[in-house]
């Protein structure tokens, strides 16, 4: 078990200067009163991340927010040696926000590798111990790793109140719209629809009702959920909906994003910004089955080869790529980390 007081240096993805790069001497970062350090085991490249490369944030420092790692030093004993993912919301729990519960829009958060605190692309990260869900001996990694999209997803069965009877769409058939539509499908009647020929064979085989946006004539849905992670997303799954219907927005892009006002004013339109959610009924939906994720892993990679990992995660045809900060020790730890 490494000590904070022993200089020890680790690797990690550095992006600094709109550039990354491998640091294979950064120290080991130390954590304050009530953080964990947590060794990482594996981690999942989102679009996020990739939106930080191209600016979004304005974020310097270690990307990645998605991770599975051990617990190697915490104040509570009890979490020392356990498998954990993390939510990725730092709050000072003192704010206004903070007071009324608003932990997630805390004013001064810090959020993991996004804003203000080193991520996951990583040997070792903090969090606060508050923040850490203990990983069930049922779930490999490789699951554990998707709990913090999956949680996003059921983010949307806390902000609305859904039933059978509504129509619902999920357009983007990358990973988040993946995940969203397997969540939404228990509740609702569920389309996903895409660009990619592949990837909506994938959700088929998940039992999701999967269409080409191409030649896609259906309209009038209740609630359409904007998961292109495109800035030209929110208008498609406007034009999707009825009359005072919702669109639910969960992309994040670098730039702007169009926006057709004067059709959200016309139809009535309720928009639902979503972002995080809950992590307890994402990691049992994962350990159940409800929410399948192996057909989503797309590529692994070591940390030395980064590069090659992002450039994976760019191709069109790619879902989730993972990366092991522990050198190429993944092709010995996949199956059982």
């Amino acid at each position: 078990m490494p000590h904070q007081t022993g200089g020890a240096k680790v690797n990690a993805v550095v992006f600094e200067g709109g550039v990354a790069r491998l640091e294979g001497n950064r120290s080991l970062p130390r954590r304050k009163s009530g953080e964990a350090l947590i060794k990482v085991l594996v981690a999942g490249v989102c679009n996020t991340d990739l939106e930080i490369l191209r600016g979004y944030m304005s974020f310097s420092g270690v990307p990645g927010h998605e991770f599975v790692g051990v617990v190697e030093e915490a104040g509570t004993t009890a979490l020392v040696g356990k498998r954990v993912v993390g939510e990725i919301n730092c709050s000072c729990r003192e704010c206004e926000f903070c007071k009324m519960g608003l932990e997630h829009h805390c004013r001064n958060r810090t959020v993991l590798g996004i804003q203000g605190r080193d991520g996951a692309f990583a040997e070792y990260l903090t969090l606060p111990e508050a923040n850490l869900h203990v990983v069930s001996d049922e779930l490999s990694g490789e699951v554990a790793v998707f709990a913090e999209p999956t949680a996003a997803a059921f983010r949307i069965l806390e902000q609305m109140k859904l039933k059978r009877t509504d129509r619902c769409v999920v357009l983007g058939d990358g990973k988040l719209g993946l995940l969203a539509a397997q969540v939404l499908a228990s509740v609702t009647t569920l389309t996903l629809v895409g660009h990619n020929r592949r990837k909506l064979e994938i959700a088929r085989s998940l039992g999701i009702d999967a269409r080409l946006e191409e030649g896609f004539g259906e309209r009038d849905f209740d609630v359409a959920v904007d998961c292109t992670g495109s800035a030209g997303g929110f208008k498609v799954a406007l034009a999707l909906l009825r009359p005072m219907g919702t669109l639910v927005a969960k992309t994040t892009v670098a730039g702007d994003v169009p926006v057709p006002i004067w059709q959200v004013v016309v139809d009535e339109v309720t928009i639902v910004g979503s972002r995080c959610g809950p992590f307890r009924p994402a990691l049992e939906a994962l350990r159940i089955g409800t929410v399948k994720v192996a057909p989503l892993i797309s590529a692994r990679y070591a940390i030395d080869n980064f590069e090659a990992a992002f450039a994976k995660a760019r191709e069109k045809n790619t879902l989730k790529v993972l990366i092991y900060p522990a050198g190429d020790s993944w092709k010995k730890t996949a199956a059982s980390s």
